[in-house]
């Protein structure tokens, strides 16, 4: 185990498999915000915006481009350590799960196209790549909030959700709480169309962001990782998952994979 993610251990949450997050992903106590106001009153201002009592849910495009702009620098020692946790964590939830589901081994392409027996609770089939990619995913998440909490704490999100619209460019960030609710309602069909990266720095609003993760699992691991591509129907066709991000939030995107670490990113 890499020595960035030495202290973590993995919680029950992996034995649940991985079926559950193919539909509704698993709401962590991730927003390192929330629990921030939990251990001191003096952050609680962080959930209402930059002061208590702002509107926290809702920012236009103009004033998030113009809060990125301020807050964009990030000094590079720090964002090295966070980027190099993040790929520690990654590689080492994929060591993991290969170690469990495969003996250590890593899964051959046969094995990833395989298609599971039974159907995910809202009707999909799941293949082995589905599956064991939910569950990394899971794990390096955990692993992210482990280490991120005493080196960053309160400025970072795991797994935020955001409603964008493109034509006014206003952002709305969605309370994990909310999230839970719309997900138990109609397999989540509420939620179709927002944004869920994976990891998000940010001031200390999840609005605020800073810059922008999202884990990938190559299967079989000589596939080439890259950006989920919309495609014809979507609002934003054509467009990059990647894009989007940085559309919406004005923050740089990248993708982080266990063995190419932190990479393709796009800048606004």
């Amino acid at each position: 185990m890499p020595s960035v993610v030495k202290r973590w251990r993995p919680s029950g949450l992996f034995l649940l498999g991985g079926l559950l997050a193919v539909c509704a992903p698993v709401a962590y106590a991730g927003d390192s915000v929330t629990n921030a106001c939990r251990q001191n009153p003096a952050n609680c201002a962080l959930l209402n915006g930059q002061e208590a009592g702002a509107a926290p849910t809702v920012r236009g495009g103009a004033e998030i481009a113009s809060i990125a702009a301020t807050l964009r620098f990030l000094s590079p020692e720090l964002k090295l350590r966070i980027e190099r946790t993040l790929h520690e964590c990654a590689a080492w939830a994929d060591a993991e799960v290969n170690r469990r589901r495969l003996g250590g081994n890593a899964p051959s392409r046969q094995q990833c196209q395989e298609v599971l027996p039974k159907l995910d609770p809202c009707g999909q089939k799941v293949t082995r790549a589905m599956q064991w990619g939910s569950e990394k995913h899971s794990l390096a998440t955990q692993c992210v909030q482990e280490q991120l909490d005493p080196l960053i704490p309160g400025r970072f999100s795991l797994e935020p959700r955001y409603r964008y619209d493109r034509p006014t460019g206003q952002v709305q960030w969605l309370s994990p709480s909310e999230v839970r609710t719309l997900l138990r309602q109609d397999c989540g069909k509420e939620l179709k169309g927002t944004l869920v990266p994976d990891v998000v720095i940010h001031s200390g609003n999840p609005l605020q962001a800073i810059s922008i993760y999202d884990f990938k699992f190559p299967c079989p691991p000589d596939n080439n990782a890259s950006w989920k591509k919309y495609t014809a129907g979507h609002i934003d066709q054509d467009l990059t998952q990647g894009k989007v991000y940085v559309d919406a939030l004005k923050a740089e995107a990248a993708l982080v994979t266990p063995r190419q670490g932190v990479h393709q990113r796009i800048h606004p």
